[in-house]
């Protein structure tokens, strides 16, 4: 593996499980079997690392949601009940430590910190995917479930974070399909 991919793997693994201001661009280093001087050679700083840290975070979010997408080709409402029960599975994982865009998010509260842009524009897309999907599934009022959905999700994600896989952020994927099912669709057919 080339350095920048060891640099970043390295990264993922040390910022989610002990945080990202906890962990030194030395560690990061030694870990990805490198340098500093290799490091800083790849990311200019260790904000850079940080925001491409985040970015690769997004990247598999949004995989995970077009795989959703794949799996029913034109059936916005199978994609959608797809993507909730991965994201379900995904929450229940042991290694699961809570969102790590909203870990990060508490670590960089600074509007200015370049770690912020990527947060915000990760979690607007990740609403704005909902949104799409709960159009093509055809509800009535789609932005409205999507970020019910969403907070939802956000929600799950910290009570994760804070009591483990036996609290109530473990039944996600039961709670969303409760909204889900309790939402009218257009049934009309598209001409």
């Amino acid at each position: 593996m080339p350095p920048r991919e060891r640099i970043l793997e390295a990264a993922k693994e040390l910022f989610y499980t002990r945080g990202i201001r906890c962990v030194s661009v030395d560690e990061i280093a030694a870990t990805a079997q490198t340098n500093k001087m290799t490091l800083y050679r790849h990311f200019e700083s260790k904000d850079q690392l940080v925001a491409e840290y985040l970015k690769s975070l997004n990247a598999y979010a949004i995989v995970r949601d077009e795989e959703a997408r794949r799996a029913h080709p034109g059936d916005g409402y199978a994609q959608l009940r797809t993507l909730i029960a991965r994201i379900g599975k995904d929450l229940c994982a042991a290694s699961l430590r809570g969102c790590p865009m909203a870990n990060a998010a508490v670590e960089f509260p600074e509007k200015d910190h370049p770690a912020r842009k990527v947060i915000e524009d990760s979690k607007q897309q990740q609403c704005e995917r909902f949104v799409r999907l709960c159009r093509e599934a055809d509800f009535v009022e789609p932005e409205q479930l999507a970020e019910e959905l969403f907070l939802l999700f956000e929600g799950a994600c910290v009570n994760v974070q804070s009591q483990g896989r036996c609290g109530p952020g473990s039944r996600f994927t039961e709670m969303a399909n409760a909204l889900i099912d309790a939402r009218p669709r257009n049934t009309a057919k598209k001409n």
